[in-house]
């Protein structure tokens, strides 16, 4: 029994170690958004916004009238209802990504006419637009929309999160993004 018992001190030791290593949270698990879920058409609120996709189409083509603006491409628009959800204090969508499997696109800045960074008030909706620019092969499948008032990353805040499913969307040979409006709930 002598012989046996460092032999089962070591395998106990390791189980011990195997389980520690187990139950050890990631980085991601850490520091990772808290990821609120929704439904497209629904309005989810996170904790700086509330925010509903309402329509998304496929286009070749967008413009922005007032600013004699167009580019051609493989598009996904995005309209999004938004508001501040408890202040007005850094209350905008300053992040907005599109996860298509394991890539992820962000809200294009090259219109002027975008929900990005527009000031969100509280109890007044803003109606806007949000512009994805995608390669060619991305017109199926499943996706998520996320959008977060962080700047870089949702770090340690929130993150609302949409399916879409691309397969249902329209696609119309060109769409006009006017700029956001404020409209009443």
């Amino acid at each position: 029994m002598r012989r046996a018992t460092p032999w089962l001190l070591g395998a106990a030791l390791v189980i011990a170690a195997g389980a520690v290593t187990a139950v050890t949270p990631t980085d991601d698990d850490v520091i990772g958004p808290t990821e609120v879920r929704g439904s497209f058409g629904e309005p989810v609120e996170s904790r700086t916004l509330i925010a509903a996709a309402t329509d998304a189409t496929f286009t070749d083509e967008v413009a922005v009238p007032g600013a004699d603006w167009s580019a051609e491409g493989n598009w996904l628009v995005v309209t999004v209802i938004a508001s501040a959800a408890h202040t007005e204090v850094d209350a905008a969508m300053n992040l907005a990504t599109l996860a298509v499997g394991d890539r992820v696109f962000q809200a294009s800045e090259r219109p002027d006419a975008s929900l990005m960074s527009t000031p969100l008030r509280l109890g007044i909706d803003t109606v806007g637009t949000l512009a994805f620019e995608l390669p060619p092969d991305v017109t199926s499948g499943r996706a998520e929309l996320r959008l977060t008032s962080s700047y870089l990353t949702a770090e340690l805040d929130d993150l609302i999160t949409i399916p879409l499913d691309l397969d249902d969307l329209p696609r119309t040979p060109s769409v006009e993004l006017d700029d956001p409006e404020l409209s009443a709930p």
